[in-house]
Order: structure tokens, then C-alpha cells, then sequence
């Protein structure tokens, strides 16, 4: 199996309706996904407009980009691309990091 970290999609101007299900069933058009989040807000709860899919394979992430990037869901376009990685920095006493 393939790098998980190369078959992390980035997927943002999602509608605040659209749930994971949703998300896991339109990129599932596309090649096994292995996981669909939602962001959400930490304190209300609420979405925040992206989601992070993770795919099987990267060619199936690949080819989610090429079908699904700038196209319409939920009355919006949506933008797709590979998630980059985050660095993980340590958090300081005041709970932000460096």
C-alpha cells in the first residue's frame, strides 16, 4: 500500500451542510477512500468550510483531483488538492505554538 501521507486530499469551499458521508460517498466515485473528515470549529462545533479525504492509493487520490477539482457540490465549487504536511510544533505553556 501506498504512503498515506501522499494520498491525503485537501478539499475546501465545501457547503456547511455537506457531511462526511456525503463527502466519503462522492470521492468513493473515485477510488476506495480510507477516511473523510469534516473540519469543524473546536468550541461551537460548527463546520468550517474543508475536509481533509484520505484515499487507498495515490492514484486514486490523483484521479479525485483531476475529476473533482472545481466542481460543483452542494451548490458550491469545490477546490481538491494534495493535503501538504503539517509540522508539529510543540505547544508552549499558553497552549499556542511557537
Amino acid at each position: 500500500m501506498d504512503n498515506s501521507n501522499n494520498n491525503k486530499l485537501f478539499v475546501r469551499n465545501i457547503s456547511f451542510n455537506t457531511t462526511e458521508d456525503q463527502l466519503n460517498n462522492l470521492f468513493a466515485q473515485h477510488g476506495a477512500v480510507l477516511s473523510a473528515r469534516v473540519a469543524t470549529d473546536r468550541e461551537t462545533g460548527r463546520p468550517r468550510g474543508f475536509a481533509f479525504v484520505e484515499m487507498r492509493t495515490a492514484e486514486s487520490a490523483e484521479n479525485a483531483i483531476r475529476s473533482l477539482n472545481n466542481t460543483e457540490h452542494n451548490g458550491r465549487t469545490l477546490y481538491v488538492a494534495m493535503s501538504e504536511q503539517r509540522d508539529r510544533r510543540p505547544m508552549t505553556a499558553y497552549g499556542r505554538s511557537n
